[in-house]
């Protein structure tokens, strides 16, 4: 019988050497796929998507339009682009941005201009942060600088002196935004074993619709536009300070990095607290490299971390990129257009906010249970097809004026199948590239969602039935786009490009 090659091998002078294997099969063998460990490490690391949904969706509340109060006699002939004639607002001129500065009539459009501003902001931070965490900051050190930066252009905009202002700290804070997400999404999952993988990844979004459901109540209570920015400002301090001291860096971002002693010390420890043990015989080794031996305490030869060049460059990657940029743009456009547009509804804003919110969570626990069952691809097919014709169905309730509750159900079906995909795609992106340039990727995935997000409330002011025309051309599109990607259920989490490259081929043999 064959001696197992993870367990035991012979340097050739009959003295057993030590034995390398990836970070996948440590966990699955040793450390524990998701023990204690990575349960802590992974409810920690996730509550920053929260963050991101309070930095992200205070604009519903501090840029809407308000209520109006007739302070005239007769509130029938007030001129309603002249605020003081006979009218006033409902929580007076401080309750939002619009009311302070007299966004309404001819100038409404600067509303449109500042939103997209922030995706914009994102869509650049997206890029570098993704950058940034993979190379020389890592994982946990992209998230701190994110955290401490959205904390300190929070707080200054809360004390803007005057739109423009108001709109250049909303760029910054978009900037630092675009970052928390994809660097907090990384490091949850990065340490959570292959076969469990998808489920925590499914389950970070739970966090960002708990974050939109907490923002609804901190707006209900302070209603000032400016008190709204400072309580939605200090948890990501808070965080700075009480959680990301007890979250660890990645052990594959250490890993690739060339240090491979750190990378053991996170592997053990996972072990210790999941109540296994590691043999002191195992070490880990990149995807691609002979099973050698390594002199104790000795590095392995640094692997500098990769770039989008690199992805560009292999015809594997190459393609996946392109096809992850442009569904993860269609996806985008449809969940913050149905998101954003709440604001038309014409409903109490705070109930429908929260109902929004409440209503994802059963998308992302669908999606969970069956993502292990019928893997990435016909689940991203299906969401994103769902969410198309259920908004195209919506687009023709308004064509031939059919009841506006037809087209309420349409759009919560609607954004029910995009916040699956939404969530479904970070997961399926970042399964789809190597660890070197995993964060690079998932980075210009998540620069697209951004894209996406500064188009849709562009698409949102033009009203009528245009905006769920869009939404179901974009959804169907988008799902017709999946079949051209791989399935990756039970696939290795790669590290190298050699890796990938090398695993493809042997899959066309």
């Amino acid at each position: 019988m064959a001696s197992d090659p993870l367990l035991s091998r012979s340097n050739g002078n009959g003295i057993t050497g030590i034995t390398r294997m990836s970070v996948d099969d440590m966990l699955s063998g040793y450390a524990g796929e998701f023990g204690r460990w990575q349960l802590r490490h992974f409810v920690l690391t996730s509550a920053a998507w929260a963050l991101e949904a309070l930095h992200t969706m205070v604009m519903i509340f501090s840029d809407r339009e308000p209520e109006r109060i007739c302070t005239g006699v007769d509130c029938t002939t007030l001129d309603p682009c002249r605020p003081g004639s006979g009218w006033d607002w409902v929580g007076g001129s401080g309750s939002s941005i619009v009311s302070e500065w007299g966004l309404i009539c001819g100038e409404k459009y600067k509303v449109g201009i500042v939103q997209s501003v922030f995706f914009v902001g994102s869509l650049i931070g997206g890029g570098v942060f993704g950058h940034l965490s993979d190379s020389f900051l890592g994982r946990k050190g992209s998230l701190t600088v994110v955290c401490a930066l959205n904390s300190i252009f929070g707080l200054l905009t809360s004390v803007a002196p005057s739109y423009w202002t108001y709109t250049l700290l909303r760029f910054l804070t978009g900037f630092s935004t675009g970052g928390v997400g994809l660097c907090a999404f990384v490091l949850a999952t990065e340490p959570v074993g292959p076969s469990k993988r998808g489920a925590a990844g499914m389950s970070t979004f739970y966090f960002f619709s708990g974050g939109i459901a907490i923002l609804a109540g901190i707006a209900y209570h302070f209603r000032s536009w400016r008190t709204l920015y400072v309580v939605t400002s200090l948890p990501s301090l808070l965080f700075l300070l009480i959680v990301i001291p007890f979250l660890s860096e990645s052990p594959r971002w250490y890993l690739v990095r060339g240090k491979v002693a750190k990378a053991m010390d996170v592997m053990r420890d996972i072990s210790k607290t999941n109540g296994n043990e590691i043999p002191s015989d195992l070490s880990l080794k990149l995807d691609g490299e002979d099973n050698k031996d390594e002199e104790a305490g000795q590095e392995e030869n640094k692997i500098s971390s990769g770039s989008i060049l690199d992805v560009l460059k292999s015809r594997v990657t190459r393609v996946r990129l392109i096809l992850s940029i442009a569904i993860n743009f269609l996806c985008s456009v449809v969940y913050y257009g149905l998101s954003l547009n709440v604001v038309n509804l014409k409903t109490n804003l705070y109930a429908s906010v929260m109902i929004n919110s409440v209503a994802e969570l059963p998308a992302y626990a669908l999606t969970a249970m069956l993502l292990d069952r019928f893997g990435r691809k016909p689940l991203s097919i299906g969401t994103m097809v769902l969410s198309g014709l259920f908004c195209t169905a919506g687009f023709l309730a308004g064509v031939f004026d059919v009841m506006e509750v037809i087209r309420m159900v349409c759009g919560v079906i609607g954004i029910f199948g995009m916040a699956a995909t939404y969530n479904l795609l970070f997961i399926y992106t970042s399964e789809l590239f190597p660890t070197v340039v995993r964060n690079a990727a998932l980075g210009c995935a998540t620069q697209a969602c951004q894209l996406g997000a500064v188009v849709a409330p562009l698409v949102v002011v033009l009203g009528k039935s245009f905006p769920f025309a869009l939404f179901g051309v974009s959804g169907i599109v988008g799902g017709f786009l999946v079949c051209y990607l791989p399935e990756t259920m039970n696939k290795p989490l790669y590290d190298t490009m050699a890796g990938i490259e090398e695993g493809e081929r042997e899959i066309l043999k």
